[in-house]
């Protein structure tokens, strides 16, 4: 199938960019380590759902596995909680195979962005702070939904949906990708569980970077 050659791509940053995702995953066990017995439950829902605000997941929890109230205080503490658990860690924790590679390919021959459900702010701090914030021309995160952050930089960049590539490796990042039209390659890593196969607008499915620098410069 012929496409439209690419002018702009789009990445997820945890378990695209960044090797992230079981780091996380332990510390929404960490986080949640006063309901034991819900922990499993509890870091199941998160792994389903990676491409999700933690907000968003926080009041789930409550809501539907713990069936108590969550007040703003305590969805801060939470936040704050969890936050610290993994700000020291996204330091130091390994890149995806083929990420700097592909990035460094790439840049200043097409504009690169990220979009996240990690906090905009915090998502700009740990890029700046792992060297990659040169990378892109802009860098995304919650609260917005990653949808509207996608029509954002198609409107800002004067790209069509079709000229785009979105890279991203949860389900919430497929059903954006849906959402907004863009193209839609999903990373699933070694081990990780297929949740891509068969879906609609899925191009491709690649289990690192070095895939997608194979894929990329043919479009361009």
């Amino acid at each position: 199938m012929q496409h439209t050659p690419l002018r702009l791509i789009i990445f997820d940053f945890d378990g695209v960019i960044a090797e992230s995702i079981a780091m996380k995953a332990e510390a929404f066990r960490e986080t949640f380590s006063f309901v034991p017995k819900h922990q499993d439950e509890i870091v199941q829902y998160h792994l389903d759902n990676g491409g999700m605000s933690r907000f968003v997941k926080f009041r789930h929890i409550y809501k539907e596995m713990l069936h108590e109230e969550l007040n703003p205080e305590q969805e801060e503490l939470l936040g704050e909680r969890y936050a610290g658990i993994v700000r020291e860690k996204m330091f130091s924790i390994p890149l995806v195979p083929g990420a700097l590679e592909l990035l460094n390919d790439l840049k200043g021959r097409i504009p690169l962005y990220v979009v996240s459900a990690t906090p905009g702010e915090e998502m700009l701090e740990i890029a700046d702070r792992r060297g990659l914030a040169g990378y892109f021309d802009g860098i995304y995160g919650s609260p917005r939904s990653k949808a509207d952050c996608i029509r954002e930089i198609l409107s800002t960049n004067g790209v069509s949906p079709e000229e785009t590539l979105f890279i991203g490796d949860a389900p919430q990042d497929h059903e954006a990708a849906l959402k907004t039209g863009v193209r839609f390659i999903a990373r699933v890593a070694p081990g990780d569980q297929d949740r891509f196969s068969g879906k609609p607008g899925v191009e491709r499915i690649v289990s690192d970077l070095h895939e997608i620098r194979e894929f990329v410069s043919p479009n361009l």
